[in-house]
């Protein structure tokens, strides 16, 4: 279990906080989307979460204890995949040489099948793949090291078409009860059929931070030309397939999360948001 704890944090005395007094509780067993408008701290907040950067106040607890005393069980317990990042002129096997003992559960069997995922064999040089390629490798290790959290910043930023449909299929495949994975973007329909529970962050506050099934139990989404749906719609807005629309869902109807439509609701009506979740700021999940 992940707590964040009454956490600020700023990159400068003189700036104001990224994170003002942040507090959210994320149970085991999710795989969790990260959603914000860019600047709002969401890669701040998984480079907290991971214990890379000390916040001003408040704390961060990963099963208990804090993550930026960098304690070592806690370390080979958590794995963080960063938007950019730079990898050694080394053979793969190298590097699985070198980087695999730190994690205990690491397991060579596993990061073949993820690699595969990716239509990728395991014998290749890091420093010559293409940044789409070291992405996909990177994160087959990432998974294949079986820590309980893993947190991945735009971990489809660089990946094409085919590439972000085996991402989906390769986060479904490394999902277990006993796993969290946190995944933070603003690239929201590559990652809207993988999360169970999602997490927005707005003007240094939680907005909203609840289950995708208690979300489609409080909103109907739909596609539609009626004008008359259009008019009595919490939020509307255009699309390819007509407009989008989000209403009260007060039959206990069934949809499915749009979850493009619902970040812009959010965005644009967050008092309204909050008035039909009946939630406080710092709701736990």
């Amino acid at each position: 279990m992940i707590e964040v704890k009454n956490l600020t944090f700023s990159y400068s005395r003189k700036k104001a906080p990224v994170l003002n007094n942040l507090s959210v509780t994320i149970e085991r067993g999710k795989v969790c989307g990260l959603l914000g408008k860019n600047g709002a701290g969401k890669s701040t907040l998984l480079y907290l979460v991971a214990g890379l950067l000390t916040p001003q106040n408040g704390k961060v607890l990963f099963n208990g204890k804090s993550t930026r005393d960098r304690d070592p069980e806690t370390l080979q317990d958590i794995f963080i995949v960063p938007e950019e990042f730079n990898l050694p002129s080394i053979s793969l096997k190298e590097y699985v040489k070198i980087n695999a003992p730190l994690y205990p559960r690491f397991n060579n069997e596993d990061l073949e099948k993820y690699l595969k995922m990716f239509e990728m064999d395991n014998d290749f040089n890091l420093g010559a793949l293409s940044m789409g390629q070291k992405k996909k490798a990177y994160m087959a290790f990432a998974l294949a090291t079986n820590t309980s959290l893993l947190l991945m910043d735009e971990p489809t930023n660089g990946l094409d078409i085919p590439g972000k449909s085996q991402f989906r299929k390769f986060i479904a495949a490394g999902m277990s009860d006993e796993r969290n994975i946190i995944i933070s973007t603003h690239q929201v329909r590559d990652i809207d059929q993988l999360l169970d529970h999602i997490i927005l962050i707005n003007d240094n506050e939680i907005l909203l931070n609840h289950s995708t099934t208690e979300i489609t139990e409080k909103l109907i989404f739909k596609n539609t030309d009626d004008p008359q749906i259009i008019a009595s719609a919490l939020h509307a807005q255009f699309s390819l397939y007509g407009n989008s629309v989000i209403l009260p869902n007060n039959e206990n109807a069934e949809s499915e999360l749009n979850l493009e439509t619902l970040f812009n609701f959010a965005i644009e009506k967050p008092q309204l948001i909050k008035q039909t979740f009946n939630q406080s700021t710092q709701t736990e999940s």
